[in-house]
């Protein structure tokens, strides 16, 4: 903890990310409008007065969609990053700690899930289920299995030989125990750390799956849907299209320079430990 709060950059993420939190949490006393609240009479208005970040072509406050839309870009990121920590963690130490046919069996098919870029591999899950908050959910935790599968098992693979877990099989404990109390504490690091740099990717991928109409419904907030929503009118509007890029720009950098952090910190041979 000392050593990461000495990085200024994971000082830097930090803060973005929280600001994007707090407003997300806040959305509700702090957005000055109705999200999905429409005046055709304020449609298109710039930047500045009564509405800070303008409004959208039905006359919707920008500023308010934004803190609305942080809620479904969180959700989305945290739910299914946490759902694929806990299958392809599990997988992975499963299999590098059977090893033999097993392992190679798991890994082979994990290799197939590799194959397909992420964003592809969302794409059809989400195009077969239909744009709903739980498919994209699934679809995106789908994506990030095989590689956190890898991540669980490659420490395993070691640390299943080390004498504290000869000594535990010694001593008549189950594998379960060996796996979850003496073996997951070793690993749990690495894989957090890539869970915060994965968090990344799927902010990105829920952007784009919104942008491409295959996100949340409208008229629900989401960041891609208002890009998509603005580009129509990109030379007439810009800020309809600009600000929410600022906020997954804004979201994106914070969680890696956060997870460039966590990496530097817990590993010995960057720490200089």
């Amino acid at each position: 903890m000392k050593r990461l709060l000495q990085n200024p950059t994971t000082l830097v993420g930090a803060i973005l990310c929280v600001i994007i939190v707090l407003g997300a949490v806040l959305a509700p006393w702090i957005a000055p409008y109705d999200p999905v609240d429409q005046s055709i009479l304020d449609r298109l208005q710039p930047p500045g007065g009564a509405f800070l970040l303008g409004t959208d072509t039905y006359g919707r406050d920008v500023l308010s969609r934004i803190l609305w839309g942080a809620r479904i870009s969180l959700i989305v990121a945290v739910t299914s990053i946490a759902s694929a920590i806990l299958v392809g963690g599990a997988i992975g130490m499963v299999s590098g700690y059977i090893g033999g046919r097993v392992d190679l069996f798991i890994m082979q098919v994990m290799d197939v899930m590799l194959s397909f870029p992420s964003l592809i591999l969302g794409l059809i899950v989400v195009a077969l289920l239909g744009p709903e908050l739980v498919n994209l959910v699934f679809a995106i935790a789908l994506t990030a299995i095989a590689p956190f599968a890898r991540i669980a098992r490659a420490p395993v693979l070691s640390l299943k030989e080390r004498a504290f877990v000869e000594a535990g099989r010694a001593l008549g404990f189950s594998h379960a125990r060996v796996l979850f109390v003496h073996i997951l504490p070793n690993i749990v690091s690495e894989v957090l750390v890539m869970g915060s740099l994965w968090m990344a990717t799927a902010v990105r991928t829920e952007a784009s799956l919104s942008f491409i109409g295959l996100g949340v419904k409208p008229p629900t907030a989401t960041w891609g849907g208002m890009m998509r929503d603005g580009f129509e009118a990109i030379l007439d509007a810009p800020w309809l299209s600009i600000f929410p890029g600022i906020a997954i720009l804004m979201l994106v950098l914070g969680l890696n320079m956060v997870g460039d952090g966590l990496r530097d910190a817990t590993d010995p041979k960057l720490s200089g430990t």
